[in-house]
């Protein structure tokens, strides 16, 4: 049986070619995450406040935003002091931490976009079966399900990947501990590893992708079945924000994990639009483009100067 010394760190090389960067870099990445935050907070708690919007559609609206926080929050923080300091290093322990809740929360989001499209065709197709199809029972069990998809996806993913014995080198080639990364440096075969970690993700990507063009092929012609252009151009632009996120979203996906070839500079670029610039534009994709949520956004601003202006007196 052949001995291994176990790596109990790891280093992150960061994204290549970006040498003497680091302080552009920092100040990009910090001005998108805090405006990611903001955001996304400022979505859900005016979702959370505003009784018209709890409302199916509405509600995972607010969950979409929870994740958009908590998703960069994986390995922005992180990156940005990497940038700032000379140590690149994360433990063992750590960079675990970081695959699972990359994939947990990635998984999770992968699987809210498809119940948000589902949501989407019964609104549309089966408008007055709505409030029975969509039911709080049905809604509750559908958000646990993503929550409960996203963890056992992160969980067999993390399981797969450590457990490989890892003895060196421990230099990752990315900004973040993912698998493209940390297959590599395993010390065994890692075939079976890669095999069906890559697989899961595939099949988790493309299953949910494959059911969301399923929903909005349906949604298409339902909406051009309408008699009114006023009729067809609302429910378009309902649609229209959730389809914008859904390509943002599993374009960077399919361009990673599905890509025959792996290139380490175009894989970081694609996982910094991926980790930090898409999650701070489902903000002004879903305030811009939706009247009710824009309507609210006014109303919980309104009612802030107006305690603001009473508590000044």
């Amino acid at each position: 049986m052949q001995n291994y010394t176990s790596v109990t760190e790891f280093t992150l090389l960061g994204i290549p070619n970006t040498e003497g960067l680091e302080n552009m870099l920092f100040v990009l990445f910090l001005a998108f995450y805090l405006f990611t935050l903001l955001g996304n907070l400022l979505i859900f708690l005016t979702i959370l406040v505003s009784s018209n919007l709890h409302t199916p559609m509405y509600v995972f609206l607010g969950n979409l935003s929870v994740f958009d926080i908590f998703f960069p929050s994986v390995s922005s923080p992180k990156m940005m002091l990497y940038l700032m300091g000379p140590s690149r290093t994360i433990s063992y322990q750590g960079c675990a931490c970081q695959l699972f809740f990359y994939h947990f929360l990635g998984g999770t989001e992968c699987f809210l976009y498809t119940v948000m499209a589902y949501d989407r065709f019964v609104a549309i197709c089966h408008p007055l079966r709505y409030t029975v199809i969509m039911s709080h029972r049905v809604r509750t069990g559908l958000m646990l399900g993503t929550w409960l998809g996203g963890c056992l996806h992160g969980s067999i993913l993390t399981f797969l990947v450590f457990k490989l014995p890892f003895c060196g080198p421990n230099e990752v080639d990315n900004f973040f501990c993912d698998i493209p990364g940390l297959l590599p440096l395993a010390c065994a075969d890692t075939s079976l590893a890669q095999t069906v970690s890559f697989t899961n993700v595939d099949v988790v990507t493309l299953t949910c992708f494959f059911l969301i063009l399923t929903s909005y092929g349906h949604i298409v012609i339902s909406i051009l079945k309408i008699g009114t252009s006023a009729g067809r151009r609302r429910a378009f632009s309902t649609c229209s924000a959730h389809l914008i996120s859904i390509f943002l979203f599993y374009g960077p996906v399919m361009l990673i994990y599905l890509r025959p070839a792996s290139s380490p500079w175009l894989d970081s670029v694609i996982q910094v639009l991926n980790n930090i610039v898409t999650p701070s534009l489902n903000p002004l994709i879903y305030t811009l483009r939706n009247k009710d949520v824009k309507l609210a956004l006014r109303q919980v601003f309104t009612q802030v100067v107006h305690i603001s202006g009473i508590e000044r007196r």
